[in-house]
């Protein structure tokens, strides 16, 4: 049998994404969440890409609530969910809401009973075949730190005390991975089971929330975690969404090891460089001889990232390495590329400026921690 890449997240589809949001109100908050929503849901109706949404109420319980949505695809929403815009419109509602939990789907499948849909018109948008997996999800957050202060945020978070990863009989933290480039943090995690439920397992642990104390001094934008509304901001800000992870069609090895590639973007082009390396990760995750066996492109705005798990050493096949193995590719990182930004300017098509560019966008690792039963 050929095996073939398997991708197990990806924002570029172009499937319609359906967005759950579960929310559990405090008594007494509900004329005060209605009066935040409609609000909310006056703003996001004029969103590009939003279609529909939906406010219900529980007939078991009356505290708690849900909201559905519909979007063309991927893309709009996470521009809307990470966007200022979004930030302020939602904060009425935090002091409404006792707990909330956040799920997205793409459209696989759907039944129109009354109205049978031509077979093009049924396939129009959907998700075109189910992804597969190892149940595993990744999520990274990224933030900068004062310069002059990235050697004292190196030792805060190099060494601090391993957070028990088991949550629950079916979610486990199995791996941390910390980078960083110049004075930019990217901690990326990697979750079986409920990503949520991860999150706020680890920020509850006192060995991470004296390392968030301690981190505190030296950041850029100033948060205070222990104000709710301060923490959700500065988590909504920090958050680096996973675009797309694809691993390669055939067996894993028995070692690899861990990269994170910086590519910041040319201002506009953070989406566009994040598709383009995407695409080129799930062509290559095909070559059986393959530098790259799994590879996960993370992008805010025009923060891109690329973790990479490989068999060698990158020098060995930097055009893997940087995922621009192909005629052309070179060229098409170099429009999207601020070259300027990350200190290699010119053109790509020497193997010399290829080693140069590779050393400057692989970040310096912090930590990578896995967990014990992984």
């Amino acid at each position: 049998m050929t095996m073939s890449a398997r991708v197990s997240q990806s924002a570029f589809d172009g499937s319609r994404l359906r967005v759950i949001l579960l929310l559990d109100l405090y008594e007494g908050a509900q004329e005060q969440f209605l009066d935040a929503y409609e609000h909310m849901r006056n703003k996001v109706a004029s969103v590009p890409g939003h279609i529909s949404d939906q406010l219900c109420q529980s007939i078991e319980n009356p505290s708690q609530w849900l909201i559905t949505s519909e979007w063309e695809s991927a893309l709009p929403f996470l521009a809307w969910v990470n966007s200022e815009e979004h930030i302020q419109i939602v904060r009425p509602m935090h002091s409404c809401v006792r707990d909330t939990r956040s799920m997205r789907y793409s459209v696989l499948r759907e039944t129109h009973p009354e109205q049978p849909l031509t077979p093009d018109a049924a396939q129009a948008k959907l998700q075109t075949a189910a992804r597969v997996g190892a149940g595993r999800t990744r999520h990274a957050l990224t933030f900068t730190v004062k310069p002059g202060s990235e050697s004292k945020v190196v030792d805060i978070l190099a060494n601090y005390d391993a957070p028990e990863t088991r949550i629950n009989g079916i979610t486990r933290l199995h791996r941390t991975s910390l980078f960083m480039h110049g004075n930019r943090v990217v901690r990326a995690v990697e979750v079986e089971g409920d990503l949520l439920a991860t999150l706020c397992h680890v920020a509850s642990q006192p060995e991470v929330q004296a390392v968030e104390e301690a981190i505190n001094p030296y950041l850029e934008h100033d948060r205070d975690l222990s104000d709710s509304d301060s923490a959700r901001v500065f988590f909504t800000r920090a958050a680096l969404p996973a675009m797309q992870h694809v691993e390669a069609g055939r067996p894993e090895p028995a070692a690899l090891k861990r990269h994170m590639l910086y590519y910041p973007a040319v201002a506009g082009h953070g989406l566009e460089l994040a598709r383009f390396l995407a695409q080129q990760d799930e062509a290559a995750a095909n070559d059986p001889d393959g530098l790259v066996h799994a590879s996960t492109v993370f992008q805010r705005d025009d923060v891109v990232t690329r973790m990479i798990d490989v068999t060698g050493e990158l020098d060995t096949d930097p055009l893997s390495a940087l995922g621009i193995k192909g005629q052309g590719k070179a060229a098409e990182l170099e429009r999207l590329l601020d070259g300027a930004a990350i200190g290699v300017e010119g053109s790509l098509d020497s193997e010399r400026t290829l080693h140069r560019l590779l050393a400057h966008a692989d970040m310096m690792p912090v930590t990578d921690r896995i967990s014990a039963d992984s």
